[in-house]
């Protein structure tokens, strides 16, 4: 495979193919949150054994939930997807306010890229696992992806998914 043909998510796919559906949610993008732990200390009354509680941040489940919802009006009724499915992810993120005008007007001319927190693998699971069970069954079926981070006025997220033959 070349270089180019790597970069190109529809190759063999054919010329210029449009998405499928296409999801937004305003707000400024976050990462998913790794798994949190808690030990809870054993009951001598019940004799209930201690165990380790492992759950999902708050911010994280929001999050999900929100895309989940934004996801569902996007389908318009329509049947989750099933097959093999391409998913660009624009993460529009917001400009530092302490950044002064020139440095602003060049990051939202797209001269600076945003190479900090969040992960783009970590925004794109967000979504991967926000939108399962509404736009696409499981997350396997995303066989081609592509994140790209960005400086934005309006913070958010956008998410085209492809339908692949």
């Amino acid at each position: 495979m070349s270089a180019a043909a790597a970069f190109d998510l529809f190759s063999g796919v054919g010329a210029g193919p449009t998405p499928f559906v296409i999801c937004e949610l305003a707000g400024p993008p976050v990462g998913k949150g790794r798994p949190r732990f808690r030990w809870v200390a054993p009951n001598p009354v019940t004799r209930r054994p201690g165990f380790v509680h492992v759950y999902t941040p708050k911010e994280t489940v929001v999050v999900e939930q929100a895309l989940a919802w934004k996801g569902k009006a996007a389908m318009r009724g329509r049947l989750v997807l099933d097959g093999p499915l391409a998913v660009v992810l624009y993460a529009m993120m917001p400009v530092p306010k302490s950044w002064p005008n020139k440095k602003r007007d060049a990051a939202l001319a797209g001269l600076i890229f945003h190479t900090s927190t969040p992960d783009g693998d970590n925004i794109f699971k967000l979504v991967s696992d926000g939108l399962n069970g509404v736009i696409w069954k499981d997350d396997k079926q995303i066989v081609r992806h592509m994140v790209i981070k960005e400086y934005a006025e309006q913070p958010g997220l956008i998410v085209e998914v492809y339908k692949l033959p």
